[in-house]
């Protein structure tokens, strides 16, 4: 009970810091005092360090390219500054195996899912955040066709090398941390970690490019995540996908494949 307190202070303070440096809208800042206070009370320090890497890292590139992608921004649903939805689309999966960590607490499999799932989650930020920065358009993952830069769906040479660095980056830190490992099995749990990152972050784009809903701005004639209005003011119309899988949801998509894929594997 004390850890639990102990983490949602940590929390708290944390999402305050974040707020306040316009990293989390105030609906972001409420859900992940939640976030954060499951994963630390319910886990510990070590899923504390993996959960604050995902947000320094992701919140730290959204901030350094952020002028390179306001060209972008009518493409995507949302801003830079993180919502309630797009914190719990990141950090719910992760929650889900730090409760089950408190049931189970002399398995390992919980935090290397739970490591998988934050993996999952960093490649696809990385992908998105440097992506970008590829000099050529990117293609789609479906069919290889050349789509504008920002597009659902997307892959290129930059954002695939971005979501395996990202991936890397927590499975190092998690194979460092896992309590419970053998230091012989520090080079599987990175290589399975990462794999399992990189999954969940091509398994994103694979949705975007087929069924999230994506829209078409009349006035720019561009496709765009944003609906029901464009940057522009203009009303979106729906072009192709399922109306409710929209952005958040494909990202918890990626968080939820990237836990399993760590499971089986």
């Amino acid at each position: 009970m004390s850890q639990l307190l102990l983490g949602c202070l940590f929390a708290s303070l944390i999402a305050l810091l974040a707020h306040r440096a316009r990293s989390l809208s105030r609906s972001g800042a409420y859900a992940a005092v939640l976030v954060g206070a499951l994963i630390f009370g319910l886990g510990g320090w070590q899923w504390a360090i993996i959960l604050l890497t995902f947000f320094i890292s992701s919140s730290a590139l959204t901030r350094s390219f952020a002028k390179r992608k306001s060209s972008l921004n009518e493409k995507f649903e949302k801003g830079g500054q993180r919502d309630a939805a797009q914190v719990l689309a990141n950090g719910a999966v992760a929650s889900l195996f730090a409760g089950l960590h408190f049931f189970f607490p002399a398995a390992t499999w919980p935090w290397l899912a739970f490591s998988a799932s934050m993996a999952a989650v960093n490649a696809d930020t990385w992908a998105t955040e440097l992506g970008v920065l590829n000099p050529t358009p990117p293609r789609l993952i479906t069919n290889g066709k050349l789509v504008d830069k920002g597009s659902s769906g997307a892959i290129s040479l930059y954002g695939t090398l971005s979501a395996l660095a990202g991936a890397a980056l927590i499975a190092i830190l998690a194979a460092a941390l896992n309590p419970s490992a053998q230091p012989a099995l520090f080079t599987y749990h990175f290589l399975l970690i990462s794999l399992c990152g990189l999954l969940g972050a091509l398994f994103d784009s694979l949705l975007g490019a087929s069924v999230q809903a994506i829209y078409h701005c009349p006035t720019c004639n561009k496709e765009t995540e944003r609906h029901p209005f464009h940057t522009c003011g203009a009303r979106t119309t729906q072009m192709r996908g399922l109306k409710w899988l929209n952005n958040d949801m494909v990202n918890l998509a990626c968080a939820a494949v990237g836990g399993l894929v760590g499971l089986i594997l």
